[in-house]
């Protein structure tokens, strides 16, 4: 991968400063700055009116929502729900979906989950909905399907599930997950905050009811986007005014609209994979969009496994430090978010001395405060977490290493 093509598009890496706790928020791509930019200068104005500028916010803002609907490969716009935050947007979809459920019915979380996709559904047995908990192994740190079958039953009415842990970084079998799921009757809903900026995200393929991911961790601004299968969407309760009908959607889930400049800025992110691949498959002319979002992942991938890897080797090699997931840089089995504990170092102390050298990672629970909890690490102080993505380089890694070694 050329990395120097890459960190062109971000105007942040410019700075003497690396970024490694991108799992909290990745940096932003220049050309979705300009298009925010554009929207500002050029459509800043109410949609729905007669009036030539509204009608042309308008159209820009459904092709921006039909780009995002393309980047996940979802049948259609109106299966996009924009909003401010995955928390924001789970937390509608319960309201919404449980309206119609009765006391005794079940919803499975996990507790790998960052809060966002359990608070909203734990908080639901004020009504008299049954939680039940999959919880990982901890000694391979994996969700294990065996355990997830003896928890569903008849009265399941959903499984909310993570597609990859912001803490273990490993990636759930998704696929295999839904099928199961549905065989048993009931719904899945998937937060793919942390798996979204590493690999391609296919919501037909993988047979999902609802999956909502962050664009401020993918490139882009302070936005969010929940998907959900459309027959769903008309049939749930909205949370808008009393006057739109069950087929207003998605604007019955988006009171007060969604931000249009924000939204509008979307259109920057296919754009970057589309570049990315031209650039570095030059010979490919007449592949589809889709075929260039796949090899343009791929290329992250394997970029991204070679700096794991880097890291991971080094971490291992340390007799006081445990790795909180996969030690293995796999990237069909984990992303690069890479947590881990010292024995006899605390997780604040490690990252205050990573401080001065320019370094950005973070220590604590990330609201994966349960996991945190159930394999006993609050004692730490929680995990270091180092959260990689393709811009950095590998010489970005071996400065970390260097600032480790002055510490272990």
């Amino acid at each position: 991968m050329d990395i120097d093509f890459v960190r062109e598009q971000f105007p942040a890496l410019k700075q003497d400063f690396t970024f490694m706790d991108n799992a909290g928020g990745s940096q932003i791509l220049g050309r979705t700055i300009d298009y925010i930019s554009e929207y500002y200068k050029n459509y800043n104005v109410q949609l729905g009116a007669s009036y030539e500028v509204s009608k042309n916010a308008g159209s820009k803002l459904r092709e921006a929502t039909q780009k995002v609907a393309d980047f996940i490969n979802s049948p259609g716009s109106q299966e996009i729900v924009i909003g401010p935050s995955s928390s924001m947007l789970l937390r509608i979809l319960s309201m919404g979906i449980s309206h119609d459920w009765k006391e005794g019915d079940e919803v499975i979380v996990t507790n790998t989950d960052h809060e966002a996709n359990v608070s909203c559904w734990t908080d639901l047995q004020q009504k008299g909905i049954v939680i039940k908990i999959w919880k990982v192994n901890p000694e391979n740190f994996q969700l294990e399907m065996e355990e997830l079958r003896k928890l569903l039953s008849s009265r399941t009415k959903l499984v909310a599930v993570t597609h990859a842990s912001n803490v273990l970084g490993g990636i759930n079998p998704i696929k295999e997950i839904s099928k199961e799921v549905h065989e048993a009757g009931a719904l899945i809903c998937v937060d793919g905050v942390a798996y979204a900026p590493h690999r391609k995200v296919d919501v037909q393929e993988l047979d999902v009811d609802f999956y909502t991911f962050s664009w401020y961790k993918l490139y882009g601004p302070h936005l969010a986007v929940m998907y959900g299968k459309l027959e769903l969407l008309i049939n749930m309760k909205g949370i808008n005014h009393y006057f739109f009908k069950p087929e207003d959607v998605p604007y019955k889930f988006q009171p007060g609209n969604y931000n249009f400049e924000l939204t509008y800025g979307l259109k920057g992110i296919p754009e970057y994979f589309g570049a990315l691949h031209d650039h570095h498959f030059p010979e490919d002319k007449s592949v589809s969009e889709a075929e260039k979002l796949e090899k343009s992942f791929n290329l992250i991938t394997q970029y991204e496994e070679k700096l794991a890897g880097k890291l991971l080797d080094y971490l291992n090699s340390i007799e006081d430090i445990k790795i909180i997931g996969s030690n293995k840089a796999d990237g069909c089995g984990r992303v690069p978010t890479i947590s881990f504990i010292h024995h006899k170092l605390k997780s604040p102390e490690i990252v205050e001395k990573v401080d001065p050298f320019r370094i950005g990672i973070r220590f604590g629970d990330f609201y994966a405060k349960k996991l945190i909890q159930d394999l006993d690490l609050e004692k730490y102080g929680g995990v270091v977490r180092v959260s990689l993505m393709h811009y950095n380089t590998e010489a970005e890694v071996d400065d970390l290493i260097q600032a480790f070694r002055s510490i272990f």
